[in-house]
């Protein structure tokens, strides 16, 4: 299988960027993906932090499984700040804005104490994709940042007012190597990395793997999949939504483009593909820095 690589010259910079601004931001929301929450974790983005205490927002929730809350309960009996929410759903506004609150309440009581009106900052960190933008702009009560639903639509830093809050839309980076290729592969499903660089065949036939080893019975649903090795249940997908070329042969690459859009549009069901277990190996459930 092709080796996931995948670290723009932009990202450099952004990584530069992030540590020079971490300094006049007081706290960080850290935005991962509830459906890979483990893989979607860049240990480097709280390395430029420092000791400011972060709170860990696994975003797209409405997509994800029981695997996602399971991380969250895991974060927190670790020490750490976490929620599950999802950036889209309006009523995520007034739960995220109260821990993020309870985050900094005691740096905001002792500045208020010392005269000072000035806004609590946050650096609102994250990979490519995971909804940072999205989750400003519900902070905010409008369009304030730009979103997408591709990776890397975010170039440069944003600041946003958000009621008594500040926050710091920054591009979403990636480790400069990815190592853990499985964790990889998990990216690419969610869209957390450019389609046009991958080997899309090989994606869509290491989905299909952990669909069936994970989610057997959405598969079968959705494509009349039984299992068996990854290409028959890729030409499943073919004849259940009548994906053809001439002379009668499935047409696959229109069949790996369909499957994954099903996947990110949650159309093969909620998931979460990291295991708590893998969320430690990862290094998210670290004791707090």
């Amino acid at each position: 299988m092709k080796t996931i690589q995948w670290f723009p010259g932009h990202m450099a910079k952004a990584m530069r960027m992030m540590e020079e601004n971490s300094k006049l931001c007081d706290a960080v929301l850290y935005v991962l993906d509830a459906r890979c929450p483990a893989a979607s974790f860049n240990r480097r983005l709280l390395e430029i932090t420092g000791t400011k205490p972060v709170l860990f927002v696994l975003n797209k929730a409405d997509l994800a499984d029981m695997g996602a809350s399971d991380c969250v309960n895991a974060l927190q009996a670790g020490g750490r700040s976490a929620v599950a929410i999802s950036a889209n759903a309006p009523v995520s506004a007034r739960i995220l804005r109260e821990r993020a609150e309870a985050l900094v309440a005691e740096k905001a009581e002792r500045r208020r104490k010392m005269g000072s009106s000035r806004p609590m900052r946050f650096l609102v960190a994250g990979i490519p994709n995971t909804g940072k933008s999205t989750l400003i702009n519900l902070l905010a009560g409008a369009k304030k940042a730009q979103t997408g639903d591709k990776a890397g639509v975010t170039r440069g830093k944003q600041w946003v007012k958000c009621g008594t809050f500040e926050l710091l839309d920054t591009p979403g980076t990636m480790p400069p190597a990815c190592e853990n290729q499985k964790f990889a592969r998990r990216l690419a499903y969610v869209g957390s990395i450019h389609d046009e660089i991958l080997a899309l065949d090989e994606i869509a036939l290491a989905l299909l793997g952990e669909m069936w080893e994970k989610y057997p019975d959405r598969l079968r649903e959705r494509y009349g999949a039984e299992g068996g090795d990854p290409l028959e249940m890729l030409g499943a997908v073919c004849s259940k939504r009548g994906f053809m070329i001439r002379g009668g042969q499935f047409d696959y690459e229109r069949a790996e483009r369909a499957l994954l859009d099903d996947l990110r549009k949650g159309k093969l069901g909620r998931v979460c593909f990291d295991s708590k277990e893998e969320c430690k190996e990862a290094g998210l459930l670290d004791r707090p820095l």
